[in-house]
């Protein structure tokens, strides 16, 4: 890792259950990136809204929303990186899709499903962490939820440099996400980039956005406004965070762990 990262974050609106209106603004938000970028996140369910009714949404990994992201990574000649309903071996999935110019990709299957809107319910949680590899950054992609559980977010021995949670993050909880994004980059000392959507769901839920980049030390470095829709393109240093983890070695002292599958506990 010896180049800067530039992420932009895109917080936006999500019309419920209308794939065409969402993949029509969120394509229109992209045409106003005006600087280079690696990688465009968008939230959780940026197609459909947080919907409980996989069988309704669902697509395949070669459906409509794939190619639209295959489309649009093309075209922005950078990783496009958003949640979908997606159907596999008769199984739904909040899937993560990490989709290059190239059209090759990665996923991640959401691994802690919010049982209080019946998420776990309805869904198949994924087992396994995701990292990759982005211009020499190693980069660890999760879904809302995931920013609850400290130890699913552990940086291993630096094994990553950025951690991304992609979300549908209500209002009346934003204290707790804007705490903890400051808590899981101060802990792992890597760089944290939150992505929420603004508006209201079906339900009358609102969703203020605080998309964010938080710094190593904790310090925020976007400046993204809560209810607006907004797009940001924030330029992540190497240096400094190369600097930081050499001169204050935290990760050396940190305590050994094993995480395993729901099924063996």
């Amino acid at each position: 890792m010896d180049i800067d990262l530039n992420v932009s974050l895109i917080q936006a609106d999500i019309a419920w259950s209308d794939k065409d209106t969402n993949l029509g603004r969120f394509a229109a938000l992209m045409d106003g990136i005006d600087q280079p970028t690696d990688l465009i996140l968008l939230p959780e369910m940026f197609a459909t809204g947080f919907s409980m009714c996989p069988e309704e949404h669902a697509e395949k990994m070669d459906g409509l929303c794939m190619d639209w992201m295959a489309s649009q990574a093309e075209k922005k000649a950078a990783v496009v990186c958003g949640s979908l309903i997606i159907e596999h071996e008769d199984r739904y999935y909040n899937r993560l899709v990490w989709m290059r110019p190239d059209a090759s990709y990665e996923y991640y299957d959401k691994r802690h499903l919010f049982r209080m809107s019946g998420e776990d319910e309805n869904y198949t949680a994924g087992q396994s962490r995701l990292v990759v590899d982005l211009n020499g950054w190693r980069v660890m992609p999760m879904v809302c939820y995931d920013l609850r559980f400290p130890v699913w977010s552990r940086n291993v021995k630096n094994d990553y440099d950025v951690a991304l949670y992609l979300a549908n993050w209500p209002s009346s909880r934003s204290f707790v996400w804007n705490h903890l994004l400051v808590a899981r980059a101060l802990e792992n000392q890597a760089y944290v980039v939150g992505v929420n959507r603004i508006g209201e769901d079906r339900f009358g839920t609102s969703f203020r956005g605080d998309s964010a980049v938080v710094g190593p030390k904790g310090n925020l470095l976007s400046t993204i406004q809560p209810n607006m829709e907004m797009l940001e393109t924030v330029c992540l240093s190497a240096e400094e965070l190369l600097h930081f983890r050499a001169s204050f070695q935290v990760w050396k002292d940190a305590d050994e762990f094993e995480i395993l599958h729901r099924d063996e506990r």
